[in-house]
């Protein structure tokens, strides 16, 4: 090899050494040859021939002169082109010892790279199948990403021009509360449900309340209030994940389930190709992972199917959503480490629980019930619908005068519905405002846009100062809304005494007939009149269906107000059961009721003793009594008498007590006309 490196290298010209060079020179010329020689040994003589044209060194390595010699060494082993200076005879030892050493790094490194390449390549042979699977599933994985028909191209253009398009932001994303003070009538409510959230131990929540008041506003607002709190267990990313019970659909075997997860099997559904291509099955965690750490909400959960219920039970219980299949194998290696996680650990699945409802409270799973505080929300009065207008008007920078917020109140109870009316209003009105003018919705825009969209008012004033004989007013509750039933009465005398008739309507229900009963009976006892005397017909306005006792109180002033001829306040509302004995017994939904009374312009409300607790003191400013006997309550019910006193009812002791007896024991219910009224819509 040296004798071909000096064949190729060595100048032709290049004279004779003298025979008397001394020995020294001699020894540089076989150092350099040496050098040569191992570079050629290392690289191959034909790669070292074209690194040298790389570097040109050439004409360099040619050269009779022995430093023009070196320069190309250093070129070639410091792969630099640009060194130029032509060392002296002195310096070329001293460069040598600098390019053996620097030679000496590169074949180390060269030969440790050979080692471990060695290395790799028996590993390679080892895992051969393995990896050459790994990279056949990779390559069909690019080319199948990378195959684009003109189609899936066209369609991907298209999606990609819609995401640039971007309407302004709706108007109830405008105008729904950012705070908790913009939460309008929900004091009591947003107050208990900001404390059991913020408590170091939160508990799981119910909500219950009319729609479009606010429920679902004030979770999202509390939540993101109480991760602030020093003591909250609340993340500040802690996620707010919300769903709707009406649309949650899943499948007995868990083949598809959004709330809680599901199990994807190679077959039926298709797991990821890796997967299926083994027969692993993969899960999907649900909602329920999703919430981890923060709130699950559930709106209308008591729409939810019953057996769906009792899973989500089961996953507060364990805090953890598990998962099961057929496929899964848990001797199989080739399972990932996640999925094996899932199947025999679970995901996590650690969260708060709200639910709502617009429904009551027997369309929950009891056993859910048990284990969440149960909030009610109130239902809006019209004073409150006035202040999320106005609030709302400030918002859309837009001027309401103070008669079409009234006007608006009267339209609707619910927060949302009034924020609808009030937008679509501000439309008619921003359509007809010149440029340059303040936009300004008259009553005129609400009450086009009440026909268009076919809304009724909603509230009536009904209450009236003026005292009427045998007109009085009810109280009914349907949901959370409550209302006021007008009962009227008449009699007049019989044609023949003691055959006289009672007709009252029948789709009033079977319960108001019974009250009717009860209040025959009462009558007598405390004016000593007997019912059959008379021909008598009481109404219920509107023909509301009666599904309960609470309107017996209300059914006997009307009745003792047409007999006694004595009239009945106009500004009162009763509810109550009576008993034969003239008692007022307790009833449910007072606090709903109250509501109904105040929309109707009630002022003063009349409720048993018994329900005085379910009530606060001045609720809504309406002046409640509460009594215990028809006397009390006809001591509030009837206009005072022309003495200022109140009403005296004149006891007629019956001639015939045994008679009597058999008269308030029963009436004939063939004396009950059917009267043709309308279809029931009120519930008691």
């Amino acid at each position: 090899m040296l004798k071909f490196f000096k064949r190729l290298f060595s100048s032709p010209a290049a004279p004779a050494p003298e025979p008397q060079a001394d020995a020294a020179a001699e020894r540089l010329d076989r150092e350099i040859d040496a050098l040569y020689s191992i570079l050629a040994d290392e690289a191959g003589s034909d790669r070292l021939v074209i690194k040298a044209g790389k570097m040109d060194a050439m004409r360099l390595m040619r050269s009779p002169v022995r430093g023009e010699r070196v320069l190309a060494l250093e070129r070639i082993v410091y792969e630099n082109p640009t060194i130029e200076r032509v060392p002296t005879e002195s310096e070329i030892p001293a460069i040598l010892v600098e390019l053996s050493e620097r030679i000496a790094d590169i074949m180390a490194r060269r030969s440790m790279e050979d080692k471990i390449e060695q290395k790799i390549q028996e590993k390679l042979e080892e895992n051969h199948q393995d990896y050459v699977q790994d990279i056949r599933m990779q390559v069909l994985k690019d080319e199948k990403s990378a195959i684009e028909s003109p189609q899936a191209a066209k369609k991907r253009e298209e999606l990609e021009a819609l995401e640039k398009v971007h309407l302004t932001q709706s108007v109830m994303e405008l105008l729904r509360p950012k705070t908790l003070e913009e939460v309008v009538g929900q004091e009591r409510a947003v107050k208990a449900l900001a404390s059991k959230l913020a408590s170091p131990y939160p508990q799981h929540l119910l909500l219950y309340g009319p729609p479009g008041v606010g429920k679902t506003t004030a979770a999202r607002i509390v939540l993101e209030a109480v991760k602030k709190e020093a003591h909250s267990p609340f993340a500040e990313n802690a996620p707010f994940v919300e769903t709707d019970g009406t649309t949650l659909r899943w499948d007995s075997r868990d083949m598809t389930n959004p709330l809680l997860g599901s199990v994807h099997d190679p077959i039926y559904q298709g797991a990821r190709r890796d997967l299926a291509d083994g027969g692993i099955p993969e899960p999907k965690p649900g909602m329920v992972t999703e919430a981890h750490g923060g709130i699950l909400f559930i709106d209308e959960i008591g729409e939810m199917d019953e057996m769906l219920q009792n899973k989500l039970l089961k996953v507060l219980e364990d805090k953890r959503a598990f998962f099961e299949s057929a496929y899964y194998d848990h001797t199989d290696e080739k399972v990932p480490p996640y999925i094996r996680k899932l199947f025999e650990e679970g995901a996590p699945a650690d969260f708060v629980l709200i639910g709502a409802t617009t429904r009551d409270a027997s369309h929950v799973n009891p056993a859910l019930r048990s284990r969440c505080a149960e909030i009610y929300f109130e239902p809006l009065t019209p004073k409150h619908i006035e202040e999320i207008v106005q609030n709302a008007a400030k918002k859309l920078k837009v001027e309401v005068a103070e008669e079409v917020v009234r006007l608006i109140s009267e339209y609707t109870t619910e927060g949302r519905k009034a924020i609808n009316i009030l937008a679509d209003a501000y439309s008619l009105a921003l359509s007809r405002t010149k440029e340059g003018e303040d936009v300004k919705i008259s009553k005129g825009d609400i009450y086009e846009v009440a026909q268009v969209s076919r809304l009724y008012q909603f509230v009536t004033k009904k209450a009236s100062k003026k005292p009427e004989v045998g007109h009085v007013f009810g109280l009914g509750v349907a949901g959370f809304l409550g209302s006021v039933i007008e009962i009227e009465a008449v009699v007049f005398p019989a044609e023949e005494k003691g055959k006289g008739q009672v007709r009252f309507n029948e789709t009033a229900g079977s319960m108001a007939k019974d009250s009717v009963f009860n209040a025959a009976s009462v009558l007598r006892h405390l004016t000593g009149k007997s019912i059959h005397d008379y021909d008598v017909h009481i109404n219920v306005i509107g023909g509301g269906n009666i599904d309960g006792p609470s309107a017996g109180t209300a059914i006997l002033a009307a009745l003792v107000s047409a007999v006694t001829e004595k009239p009945l306040r106009q500004d009162v509302a009763v509810t109550g059961e009576i008993s034969l004995a003239g008692r007022v017994r307790p009833v449910g939904g007072v606090f709903e009721k109250a509501y109904g009374a105040k929309q109707a312009g009630i002022r003063t409300l009349v409720i048993p003793k018994e329900n005085d607790k379910d009530i606060p003191e001045g609720h809504l400013g309406l002046d409640i009594h509460a009594v215990e006997t028809a006397e009390e309550a006809f001591a509030v019910l009837f206009a005072p008498e022309a003495d200022g006193e109140p009403l005296r009812l004149k006891l007629e002791k019956p001639q015939n007590s045994e008679k009597g007896r058999a008269d308030n024991a029963t009436i004939d219910a063939e004396n009950f006309a059917e009267s043709s009224l309308e279809k029931p819509k009120e519930a008691v």
